[in-house]
């Protein structure tokens, strides 16, 4: 059974129709064709409209979406069977929000790392909801220097609400980790693209947000703060969220205006939910134009093109 937001209402109302239709076609013998036909173009045009008036908020929910595919969707997807997960830091234990590993796309050898959040209520526990202990920052960091070492290209798939908060994650130093990536992830001599496909909250989604290409899917968003966080603190409960999102210019479009990323991944229309296979041929497509332009640089080019990148963020001239 499909999930629809609230705003997808009057999608499923139609789809409900197209059902019904269809239980019709297949219990007599009334030719309904021109009904269903009418009844998809109706959804298309629906999905359409409800596309182009997406307010901030609306993306923050389609980013969240439950069926929306995560980072291993993903990585099955571009590599097929080639990819071989590794596991560890090497000093704490294995933190099962962060994965990583080596697949190959097109032939050509690539680490990933990703935040994943689980696709069902057991796996999201397993998981941690896809918020990193300072040990999962610590084990993409060892991968990355193991690509580094054997000179592979990483690519980042972020998809986190945040670094997990919790005490246990402070004692072991979740600041430490999530900094000591961006200062690292700055000067690897490999190329890095990263490619936020759902939420890309706080430091725990900059842990691995540093490349050479930072790049957005059309239905996600990027920002220090949650929109219900920013509304907690500024007005002391949730129910200024849409007006957060709207005010902290956290979309794709936001960010690219912005100079923050470098570019937007087209999605399926109504969200990569609704074809995931697309989503996952976009992705590809993106990662695969980035890295015949990066590997052919020289380390330092792409270094120095790196940090010139971020240093220019945020500055302001009068």
């Amino acid at each position: 059974m499909a999930t629809y937001l609230d705003f997808e209402k009057p999608i499923e109302e139609l789809e409900e129709q197209l059902l019904k239709a269809a239980e019709i076609a297949e219990k007599s013998d009334a030719d309904v064709s021109k009904t269903v036909k009418d009844l998809e173009k109706k959804i298309v045009a629906k999905r359409k409209e409800i596309a182009v008036n997406l307010t901030p908020w609306q993306k923050v929910q389609l980013s969240r979406h439950p069926e929306r595919p995560y980072a291993l969707s993903y990585i099955e997807a571009l590599t097929g069977d080639t990819f071989i997960e590794l596991h560890g830091d090497r000093n704490v234990k294995d933190d099962k929000a962060m994965v990583g590993g080596m697949g190959s796309i097109d032939g050509q050898t690539v680490m990933f790392i990703g935040q994943q959040k689980g696709i069902n209520t057991k796996m999201r526990q397993y998981r941690n909801f896809g918020m990193p202990n300072p040990e999962g920052y610590r084990k993409a960091l060892r991968l990355m220097k193991l690509a580094e070492k054997f000179n592979k290209p990483i690519v980042c798939l972020i998809d986190t609400p945040g670094a997990f908060p919790g005490l246990e994650a402070e004692e072991r130093g979740q600041g430490e980790a999530i900094a000591r990536n961006i200062y690292e992830m700055m000067t690897l001599k490999v190329p890095v693209i990263c490619v936020i496909i759902g939420e890309g909250a706080s430091g725990g989604a900059l842990g691995i947000g540093v490349g050479d290409k930072v790049l957005m899917m059309e239905n996600t968003w990027y920002s220090v703060i949650s929109p219900e966080s920013c509304s907690s603190i500024l007005w002391r409960n949730w129910d200024n969220k849409e007006k957060a999102a709207e005010a902290l210019k956290l979309t794709a479009p936001n960010m690219l205006a912005n100079k923050l990323i470098d570019g937007i991944i087209k999605e399926p229309l109504g969200g990569a939910h609704i074809n995931p296979e697309e989503g996952y041929a976009n992705v590809k497509a993106e990662i695969v134009k980035h890295l015949a332009k990066l590997c052919p640089q020289t380390p330092q080019k792409r270094i120095d093109s790196r940090i010139k990148k971020f240093c220019a963020m945020g500055v302001v001239k009068e």
